[in-house]
């Protein structure tokens, strides 16, 4: 079979909705030029009408695209820098995201807000490599952050056909992730549903995006001391497959969480505070996370050293194994 990049199916899941759907265009800065390589090809097939390059003005062409939605159009804004969204946080939170709660249904703002980037661990210093899925998920946007190339091009997919604003996380470090896949396998993949990403028994991982991949390295090498690691890939932030997580913790009764975002209030703390209502646990978990109040450095080896990863992982599984 074929092998696919992470990259390579956003690019395709792009193409794909565009060649099915005249409602959906793309807009976004220097997406003519593919810039980020995710809409590379698509100008040439599509043409100016479907590919918008906009002026440096996120505020803009963030409200352009609800406005555009709100008319029955499909918009998708591919953003270069997660950080951006802070500047469109209002825009989002405040107004795409409330104007179906606040007319009962009647408007529909279906926007899927692309962001490749950070969770790279490639020295893109304190402006750039912000990872706020937490943020947008702590208001009710949907937020998606998904690990494998069939990920990537399903829940884009879905994402693009859902009638709900969708923040769609795509991490630098997953987007040189390559998996033999049959192309005619490729299919939607529904929001809030995870999954297994490695089956175990004596502790379950929570791990999202790129991460996935440190935590699957993590599990080979314990697999070797004998400790069996399950792997829960949530895919979606919001919503998020409690159930599913529930059954692999039932299994395992012990939990580590390792998360690309600050510690105070991020997305392992959300998983702790669940562990602490709905289950039972053998022991009391753990997580491995961004430092609070963390400005990652440009040099490589201090990025590296204040992000989460394999080594982090390793010592908290241990350490909730032997509690």
């Amino acid at each position: 079979m074929p092998k696919l990049s992470y990259l390579k199916a956003l690019n395709r899941a792009l193409g794909d909705e565009l060649e099915r759907d005249p409602t959906v265009f793309l807009l976004g800065e220097d997406i003519r030029a593919a810039a980020s390589n995710v809409t590379a090809g698509l100008f040439g097939r599509f043409g100016p009408d479907r590919v918008l390059d906009t002026p440096l003005s996120e505020q803009a062409f963030t409200n352009f695209a609800t406005g555009a939605a709100l008319a029955g159009m499909r918009p998708v804004i591919e953003f270069q820098i997660p950080s951006l969204l802070f500047l469109v946080f209002e825009q989002i939170a405040n107004q795409a995201h409330k104007f179906s709660l606040m007319t009962g249904g009647q408007c529909k703002v279906p926007v899927t807000y692309v962001v490749p980037g950070s969770g790279s661990r490639t020295g893109w210093a304190g402006q750039h490599s912000d990872h706020p899925y937490t943020l947008f998920a702590h208001v009710g946007v949907k937020t998606v952050v998904p690990a494998t190339p069939a990920d990537a091009y399903g829940l884009l997919i879905s994402a693009i056909r859902d009638d709900d604003p969708v923040v769609f996380f795509a991490p630098s470090g997953a987007l040189g992730v390559r998996d033999d896949l049959d192309f005619a396998t490729l299919a939607p993949v529904p929001l809030g549903v995870g999954r297994i990403a490695r089956s175990g028994d004596d502790v379950t991982v929570v791990a999202l995006g790129h991460l996935v991949q440190d935590a699957l390295t993590a599990a080979d090498e314990l697999a070797g001391l004998g400790i069996s690691v399950e792997v829960f890939d949530p895919r979606t932030v919001y919503p998020l497959d409690v159930e599913g997580l529930a059954e692999s913790v039932a299994k395992t009764r012990r939990l580590v969480v390792i998360d690309d975002s600050n510690r105070t209030s991020g997305f392992a703390s959300e998983i702790l505070a669940i562990a602490a209502e709905r289950f039972d646990l053998a022991a009391p978990p753990r997580r491995v996370t961004r430092p609070d109040g963390a400005v990652l450095p440009f040099a490589l080896a201090l990025d590296r050293a204040v992000q989460p990863g394999r080594d982090q992982l390793v010592t908290a599984i241990h350490a909730v194994l032997e509690e």
